[in-house]
């Protein structure tokens, strides 16, 4: 085991059950996982900055036997590494969350199962058009390594609004009564916090917030990380999100003072991450982000995508679907195309020229691996007869160049 990997305030990118394998038994405090859904869903999201697009699918094509083998396997590295007195809360909704239940007492064992909390989101719009009550609510299963341990809860929470002002009672024959003093006036006393119950009513973000969205479609607001957080932790504890997508716990941990470890599988979110937590003046470290050819060819189109658009400093199209053949722009506005394979033919060049004209671009820059000799033809065609210019990069000149906007 590689105890040197584990390092608090870091982001690692890659798969969270590989990554955490790395990690020593019993070193972190508290776990929040938001995994995907097994909702049959797929997301296509613009981020925050505009610029850069990421899509997921959280659709599990081996059913839900599959979906809970593959979640087992990751749940099991994190009660490895959960302390003792350490705790997780595993946020699911109405398509699993009843296997999952199973799943998490089988691992942690049922007696260490504390609540099943309410989040309700009493903000979404209900699509009336179905014959059913709107579902306004998702679960987090709360569950502690040990309930023998002295583990961290705290069931008050301080009011975000005015502190509230109760007469003061007390019971005389009785009866209750106003509690006065020796002049006989009402006694009041100041109620400023309030005990935290399994039903949290925390407003789901909307997509119109500039406050904290990011453009990630299953973003949680940071109100309910506080609560997680605040609940089951003190400060300079850590705390690690392995589905770590936008940032939010991480964010909200080190706004709390506690340590933090963010995993994702994405290069995107995890550059992300890093932008997010620099916004706050933090410099985290990152690890296991694509360096070399062979990272590059295993991670998903869409982050291959944006790797090499925002290497040329760029932006990815706006337009996942049905972008017609352009995937990002350079800084002056020219289409990219960016292809994940070797040996590019002339098809692809046909077609990236009629994407060109239909933005009405005479230039263009098309990145893959290779490219082969009917590429070069057809670009060397397409210059003399159609006045189109089309610059060719190859991947492993994108990863040598310390300045890639020299190869532009």
């Amino acid at each position: 085991m590689t105890i040197s990997y584990f390092r608090p305030n870091t982001i690692y990118c890659g798969d969270c059950k590989e990554v955490l394998s790395k990690f020593p038994d019993e070193c972190v405090d508290l776990i929040y996982l938001d995994p995907p859904f097994f909702s049959n869903k797929h997301y296509e999201v613009i981020w925050g900055d505009g610029y850069e697009l990421r899509a997921f699918s959280d659709r599990w094509l081996g059913g839900i036997n599959h979906y809970i083998t593959w979640m087992q396997e990751r749940v099991f590295q994190c009660h490895r590494i959960l302390k003792r007195t350490g705790s997780i809360y595993l946020h699911c909704d109405i398509h699993a969350n009843h296997y999952l239940r199973k799943m998490m007492d089988e691992l942690f064992d049922s007696n260490n199962f504390r609540n099943e909390v309410y989040w309700h989101y009493y903000n979404k719009m209900h699509d009336y058009r179905k014959k059913m009550f709107p579902k306004s609510t998702d679960t987090l299963l709360f569950y502690v390594k040990d309930e023998k341990s002295d583990y961290t809860f705290n069931l008050l929470e301080e009011l975000r609004e005015k502190p509230i002002k109760q007469l003061k009672r007390k019971k005389v024959k009785g009866r209750m009564v106003n509690v006065k003093d020796e002049k006989g006036h009402v006694v009041y006393r100041i109620r400023d916090k309030r005990v935290i119950d399994n039903v949290w009513r925390i407003s789901m973000l909307q997509p119109a917030d500039r406050t904290q969205r990011y453009g990630y479609p299953t973003q949680k607001p940071e109100a309910l990380l506080e609560r997680v957080i605040n609940a089951s932790s003190k400060p300079m504890d850590i705390v690690l999100d392995p589905f770590c997508g936008c940032g939010t716990a991480i964010a909200v941990a080190h706004k709390l003072g506690r340590q933090w470890i963010g995993i994702d599988v994405s290069p995107t979110a995890c550059d992300l991450m890093e932008r997010r937590m620099r916004s706050l003046n933090i410099s985290p470290n990152v690890v296991g982000m694509p360096l070399s050819e062979a990272d590059l060819r295993k991670i998903s189109d869409t982050d291959f995508q944006n790797w090499v658009v925002k290497r040329l400093f760029g932006r990815v199209s706006a337009r996942k679907s049905g972008d017609m053949g352009i995937d990002g722009y350079t800084f002056e506005g020219n289409p990219i195309q960016v292809k994940q394979s070797d040996d590019i033919g002339r098809n692809v060049i046909d077609n990236f020229e009629t994407a060109m004209r239909r933005k009405k671009a005479t230039k263009g820059v098309i990145v893959a691996f290779s490219f082969g000799k009917g590429a070069y033809e057809e670009i060397a065609r397409a210059k003399i007869n159609d006045g189109l210019e089309i610059k060719v990069i190859i991947i492993k000149e994108l990863i040598e160049s310390r300045d890639a906007q020299k190869t532009l």
